[in-house]
């Protein structure tokens, strides 16, 4: 469903699924890169909010925040109808202050949270335990978003010769375990990056291709840390595949998306077919 009001609206753009919605999701990272307060945000969610579906602090910002500026910007988020997601700091609380994975889990919840994610890409972890996470999240109210890889060392933007270091994991076994995510409840799978599309000397294209299979497109959300990325998941994909992006590219990806821009092998071929029109 097009925004209300949208300017130049005898322009044609993409059918899009309207909030909430299932495919066609853009999440988009918060406090990480910049500190990202409120004014920014309000500025990028009154622009682009129709857009942006997840909205996700990274690196454990949140706990160097002020507590009123964390629920300012929680609370703005939900103003435009965008969950909130605490990114993949379990696995620092794992390894820092085990015993206070469930405390950690509850407040979460009390400050607003929506979505906690559970990555593991940096542990030696039982997959039984990592599923547990799951189950714990889901007892709570919340919405458990783990994430698969296929790369140890994943998600904390490792140089790609650290990463040629660690043997890449066999992607049966992100599947397998992202089966047992589903069946535990997760609301959506974090796929990294790494390994697949990030610091690698060859895009391992073949995998991404296997997730979406074996896991289901509309269960997967995708890592795409670069325009280059993004355009090859809605390439292949079509324009209403589940991504994690930048906050920064929100409009470039957008764009590319409704059909309205694209680069030379997406110029005019990024498109949607609404069979009920």
């Amino acid at each position: 469903m097009p925004v209300d009001n949208r300017a130049f609206d005898f322009l044609r753009v993409n059918d899009r699924p309207d909030k909430p919605r299932e495919n066609g999701i853009t999440e988009i990272r918060g406090p990480y890169y910049d500190p990202m307060g409120p004014r920014e945000l309000r500025d990028i969610l009154e622009t682009m909010g129709h857009y942006v579906d997840i909205y996700k602090f990274s690196g454990g910002s949140f706990a160097l925040m002020p507590e009123d500026a964390v629920t300012e910007l929680i609370e703005t988020c939900h103003e435009f109808d965008v969950e909130v997601s605490t990114g993949g700091f379990i696995e620092h609380v794992l390894v820092a202050d085990n015993a206070h994975v469930e405390d950690y889990v509850a407040e979460a919840g009390e400050l607003g949270f929506d979505i906690v994610e559970i990555s593991s890409g940096f542990l030696a972890i039982d997959v039984d335990d990592v599923v547990a996470l799951t189950e714990l999240v889901v007892d709570h109210g919340l919405k458990a978003k783990p994430e698969i890889n296929v790369q140890f060392g994943a998600g904390g933007a490792s140089s790609e010769e650290e990463l040629l270091e660690e043997t890449q994991q066999d992607p049966a076994l992100a599947i397998e375990e992202g089966k047992r995510h589903l069946d535990a409840g997760a609301y959506k799978l974090m796929v990294e990056a790494e390994g697949i599309t990030e610091n690698v000397t060859d895009w391992r294209t073949d995998v991404a291709y296997q997730i979406a299979t074996e896991l289901g497109l509309e269960n997967c959300v995708f890592e795409a840390p670069g325009p280059e990325m993004f355009e090859w998941y809605i390439k292949n994909f079509g324009p209403n595949v589940n991504m994690f992006i930048d906050n920064s590219q929100i409009v470039e990806c957008e764009c590319l998306r409704s059909g309205l821009w694209g680069k030379k092998s997406t110029w005019g071929r990024v498109t949607s077919y609404d069979s009920g029109a």
